[in-house]
């Protein structure tokens, strides 16, 4: 399974946003520098996470972008599905059912591998927090 740069890129800036929770809007300057991120395709993937309701923009002089909830609050997942649809691996494994999608499906083999590794990987996404991916990370032993 491979995310795209939409995924990618959308959950840096998301962190990014994390670190900056309760200090007031980031600019989408700010993010993209912080990131080395396109400030064009930023611009695109914060739209997209404004209209799933993930973060919020604010107009004037010190305004910007920020979440809408608590890093706690929000998942890799609910990043993820904005930015890319439903999580699936395989079209007849995928999150949202698309009844008819192969006419093996009943009597596939493999079905039952991609369901689980779907599972698997909505698992850790769905249990990893913004405020997760901003935990410091551990120190290095020598």
């Amino acid at each position: 399974m491979k995310f795209s740069t939409k995924g990618h890129y959308g959950l840096r800036a998301m962190a990014a946003l994390a670190r900056a929770y309760g200090e007031g809007p980031l600019t989408l300057t700010e993010i993209a520098k912080s990131e080395d991120l396109s400030l064009g395709y930023l611009e695109q993937l914060m739209t997209t996470l404004r209209k799933a309701g993930l973060v919020e923009s604010r107009r004037g002089a010190r305004g910007g972008y920020q979440l809408r909830g608590e890093p706690a609050s929000i998942t890799a997942g609910d990043v993820l599905r904005a930015l890319e649809g439903p999580i699936a691996p395989t079209l007849c494994a995928s999150e949202v059912v698309d009844p008819g999608c192969c006419e093996r499906e009943a009597a596939c083999p493999s079905r039952l591998v991609w369901q689980r590794m779907r599972d698997s990987v909505v698992q850790v996404l769905d249990s990893t927090t913004l405020a997760d991916l901003c935990q410091e990370l551990p120190v290095a032993i020598s």
